[in-house]
């Protein structure tokens, strides 16, 4: 990965329509996108994956009207994805992910298994009960999935830019997500740039002294 290339360069704003990220590519950044680490291993995920003109539309029709101006920019990338949270963590939830652990032998040590599980279960009673910020924790795994997919992305030679302007109760309803338990935390469009439409002048950042504190 150039890091040079990737600390001096915009975020991608206008897609070029007649570029379709090639499926051998995409799978793989699916495949890295179900790989990506959550604390406690919770998974609280679900991520539709827009690839027709027909689901993208869909996608923008729901934006609400106040946040139409990233309609094109849903509509010319290869794909989009809607990557959603889950509204809490049912016992059904847990068990399921418990259960895929083991079948993958994550624990081998019954011991340790236990002993995972119960550490798992009291952490998660911590953001229920005590800090009451279950969902708001779920979501921060959300944007840590986020910035590693938009890295795997750049690896890949793909451009990813993330979308926060949309009315999420719009588009849950569009796609029937709260009926799933999810809810929409956040969009990522995915393609390559209109080279017509690239941004060329520097970034800006605040100088280095303005940001680290070394103790």
């Amino acid at each position: 990965m150039d890091l040079d290339k990737l600390m001096n360069k915009h975020l991608t704003r206008a897609f070029d329509l007649s570029k379709t990220i090639p499926e051998e590519t995409l799978q793989q950044l699916l495949r890295f996108l179900r790989s990506a680490p959550t604390s406690v291993n919770i998974q609280p995920n679900h991520f539709y994956v827009l690839a027709t003109a027909e689901g993208k539309k869909q996608l923008t029709d729901n934006l609400g009207e106040r946040f139409q101006d990233n309609s094109e920019k849903i509509l010319n990338a290869s794909h989009t994805i809607i990557l959603t949270t889950r509204a809490d963590v049912p016992e059904s939830h847990l068990e399921d992910v418990f259960n895929k652990e083991s079948a993958d032998g994550r624990f081998p040590d019954p011991a340790k298994n236990a002993l995972w599980q119960s550490m798992t279960r009291d952490f998660l009673n911590l953001r229920n009960y005590s800090y009451k910020d279950l969902n708001h924790w779920m979501e921060k795994q959300t944007y840590m999935v986020l910035g590693m997919t938009m890295m795997a992305a750049a690896e890949l030679g793909v451009e990813a830019t993330p979308l926060e302007g949309f009315d999420p109760t719009s588009v849950d309803k569009a796609f029937k997500i709260r009926e799933t338990g999810h809810t929409t935390t956040v969009l990522l469009t995915l393609g390559y740039p209109d080279p017509a439409k690239v941004y060329n002048s520097p970034i800006s950042r605040f100088e280095a002294d303005r940001l680290f504190t070394f103790v």
